[in-house]
């Protein structure tokens, strides 16, 4: 990096220059506190699993293919909107979901922000 970039108060990373909004958003890129995750677990929907704390989980189960397609392209929206994208899989009645950052190797705020705006979805009621 050089000192012009430090005295402007930005960084270079992967390339692209970072302002301090987009760094105070990096924290939630950091890996949450193994001590904090049952704290964050009582505020999602208890069908939520944390696994090996290392990411989230959920089923849904639907009528039929149909609703769980539309379920799948819900997610997939707030995916987008959120740059924040889980894995899941589909199949006849049945979206699976698993939540976790990559780059940080397990939980990050992000992924309990994206884990409550699914279950705010209206076709995961």
């Amino acid at each position: 990096m050089d000192e012009s970039r430090k005295r402007q108060g930005t960084r270079a990373s992967s390339g692209k220059a970072e302002t301090g909004a987009s760094r105070s958003a990096g924290a939630q890129q950091e890996r949450i506190d193994p001590a904090r995750l049952p704290e964050r677990m009582r505020a999602l929907d208890s069908h939520w699993r944390l696994v090996d704390g290392h990411h989230l989980e959920r089923e849904f189960e639907l009528p039929d293919f149909r609703r769980a397609l539309e379920l799948t392209r819900s997610i997939g929206e707030l995916a987008e909107e959120r740059d924040h994208h889980p894995e899941i899989v589909l199949s006849y009645g049945k979206v699976d979901v698993r939540i976790w950052t990559h780059k940080a190797g397990g939980l990050t705020e992000k992924d309990f922000d994206l884990a409550a705006g699914i279950d705010r979805l209206p076709t995961a009621a």
